[in-house]
């Protein structure tokens, strides 16, 4: 496994066990969640959702956006948000 592969586990790990009172915006949410998806498995794939599934049309809208860029790209994206948020919170 490579380091920037670790990190970006340690990362999510993080953001799973994270704990107190803060509420991320939805913007917020939906950078993470593409970064994420972009990170972990590429550019988007899978059908658009359907016209009725917003949460679902905004979250694929949002990993479209990433299109193209590298996996580990993503990754390094998603590192840095977390270690951004982290330094902000404490």
């Amino acid at each position: 496994m490579s380091d920037l592969q670790a990190q970006f586990e340690a990362a999510v790990q993080s953001v799973k066990t994270a704990e107190g009172d803060f509420k991320p915006s939805n913007e917020l949410k939906l950078q993470m969640y593409a970064t994420f998806k972009q990170g972990s498995e590429g550019d988007v794939n899978g059908k658009k959702p359907g016209t009725f599934d917003l949460v679902g049309k905004a979250k694929w809208a949002a990993w479209e956006k990433l299109q193209g860029t590298s996996k580990e790209d993503a990754m390094q994206m998603y590192i840095d948000k977390v270690a951004e948020l982290t330094e902000k919170l404490s």
